[in-house]
Parts: structure tokens; C-alpha cells; sequence
């Protein structure tokens, strides 16, 4: 079977080839700079979700605002678990869920 190539019958495979895998780097590296994060924003973060927290619970209920911290404590969770999971050890696992947790701070 002839396949048929935008370029024409003299495309060069290999070559479309190289740039598709060369876009697919480019792609991934501009959503791993979108998901990177540093620790002073992932603070940032916490202090947001503490201040919430506080806030939630004087003006609704204290257990609306063990709600609010029970959530982000399981979110967590669930991410140094899925850290832990995906290779990370100790210090490093933990880090990562508190970036991912609390990273958000970022887009404030």
C-alpha cells in the first residue's frame, strides 16, 4: 500500500518522523514548566488553605472547617500515595504531594 504523504511522493519518513517526535518534546516540556512549582508558593498555598480553614470554621461551623482541612489532608494523601507509587522515596515523595497539594498558590 502507497501512503501518501503531505509533502508529496518524495517525503522523507524519517524526517516526519524526527519532527513529530521533536514537537512531542516541545509539547511535554512546556506542560512540565506549566506543573512546576517551588516550595515558597507551595507555603504560600498552605497559608491560604489554614487562613480558609479558620475562616470556614468561625463562620459557619468548626465542623465546616475540619471539612476544609479533612480535604486537602486527603488530597494529600491520595498524592503521596500516587508519589510513592510512581517511584519517589521519602523526602522526595513527600515534597512532591505538598507541591501538587499546595502548588496551586501559584495561579493566585
Amino acid at each position: 500500500m502507497q501512503q501518501e504523504w503531505p509533502e508529496g511522493e518524495y517525503a522523507d519518513p524519517d524526517a516526519a518522523r524526527e519532527r513529530y517526535d521533536a514537537d512531542m518534546r516541545a509539547s511535554r516540556g512546556a506542560m512540565r514548566n506549566l506543573f512546576r512549582v517551588e516550595m515558597p508558593v507551595a507555603h504560600v498555598g498552605l497559608v491560604i488553605v489554614i487562613i480558609a480553614t479558620v475562616f470556614v470554621g468561625a463562620v459557619w461551623s468548626p465542623r465546616a472547617g475540619a471539612t476544609v482541612a479533612a480535604a486537602f489532608a486527603g488530597l494529600f494523601a491520595v498524592a503521596l500515595g500516587v508519589a510513592l507509587l510512581v517511584g519517589g522515596r521519602g523526602r522526595d515523595a513527600v515534597r512532591a504531594a505538598y507541591k501538587f497539594t499546595f502548588g496551586w498558590a501559584e495561579w493566585i
